[in-house]
């Protein structure tokens, strides 16, 4: 496939942030999704987000595996690393990745299919191992590339475009992503920027799984009036559980929030998520009350969106198994192998 890269021309009063970085040099070549196309958005999204945190772009890894969502890892960062994955198997390069080097920001950008189909057996054990990574499904109900099959995420309710049902009922990946442990869960529609770009923003200021399931409706094979994904339906029928706003550690932010109550997680690095409850009985924080108010709004045939779970306890990979913090590029080569009493040591405390 020919990739066309994006002018280089920038304006000279462009704003950029304190690494010297503008919006644009967090951009990547140019989209070749169909126009409209809501994963288009979601790149947008991670570029502002990106912009706003300041982050390095080359302390960033990004990974994907087979989609059309797996193709927008091209669409930006375009000087950070990234690796493109077999289908389904993003989780398990992110991994090895992460054990190798935990120093980058892992971001790994998948689909419905290649989450909830063949990757899901991947995507629960990322999940279940506490991987300190930024997981973006794009979850449109529908293969794109393959012209316009059911996915394992397409509500039952939710007809194709030339108006059959679906026999299955859907996997809800947040409900599964909570059940399994994910210390940090969030839904969002592509179409509503001014939500879905402070949720990658604490996303990725997260230390442990975060997973936002993003409703990024197909506007090829998914976007008609009897689709649950399509722009029209989501809007109709978006429930908003909380509204986010995050408080980096170092910039003071003036928030002016509607009268309601406010939930304040002080995240790892010392920034502050701050929830607005929209529902009296929603309680982000608890994963046992947070399921059966996120199936209400379900039988109701309406899409919460927000953040759904977070657990400010979380700990990764790393914790959880003691394993080396210093990428292993950067370890002496006697440390890494430090001969054969080390072994017969180790050997000796396994008998």
């Amino acid at each position: 496939m020919t990739h066309i890269a994006k002018p280089q021309f920038r304006h000279p009063n462009a704003k950029t942030n304190s690494v010297g970085l503008t919006r644009r040099d967090y951009e990547g070549v140019i989209s070749t999704l169909c126009a409209g196309c809501g994963h288009d958005s979601v790149t947008a999204a991670i570029v502002e987000a990106c912009f706003e945190l300041e982050i390095p772009a080359h302390r960033v890894a990004k990974m994907s595996g087979i989609g059309c969502s797996s193709k927008t890892t091209n669409y930006f960062l375009n000087r950070s690393h990234g690796f493109n994955s077999v289908h389904g198997r993003m989780p398990s390069v992110a991994t090895g990745a992460n054990l190798a080097n935990c120093e980058l920001l892992y971001m790994g950008i998948s689909g419905d299919g290649d989450t909830a189909s063949i990757g899901m057996g991947q995507f629960c054990h990322a999940v279940r191992r506490r991987l300190n990574m930024t997981y973006i499904c794009e979850n449109n109900g529908t293969y794109g590339l393959t012209k316009g099959q059911f996915s394992a995420t397409n509500d039952k309710i939710s007809q194709n475009r030339r108006g059959i049902d679906t026999p299955f009922d859907a996997i809800d990946l947040c409900n599964l992503a909570i059940e399994l442990g994910a210390g940090f869960v969030a839904r969002a529609f592509s179409g509503d920027k001014a939500q879905v770009v402070p949720l990658i923003k604490a996303a990725m200021n997260y230390h442990g799984f975060a997973f936002i399931d993003i409703i990024s409706p197909c506007v090829t094979f998914n976007n008609h009036a009897k689709s649950t994904k399509s722009y029209e339906y989501v809007r109709e029928h978006n429930a908003a559980v909380g509204r986010l706003d995050l408080v980096p550690n170092r910039a003071e932010i003036k928030v002016d929030y509607e009268p309601g109550t406010i939930a304040e997680v002080t995240m790892h690095n010392g920034s502050e998520v701050l929830l607005r409850k929209l529902d009296k009985d929603y309680d982000p924080t608890d994963a046992k009350t947070a399921l059966p108010v996120l199936d209400k709004y379900k039988r109701r045939n309406e899409v919460a969106t927000g953040i759904l779970y977070f657990d400010d306890a979380e700990v990764d990979l790393h914790d959880l198994i003691n394993t080396s913090h210093r990428p292993l590029n950067s370890i002496p080569m006697e440390e890494l192998s430090p001969g054969q009493d080390a072994l017969a040591a180790i050997n000796a405390s396994k008998r």
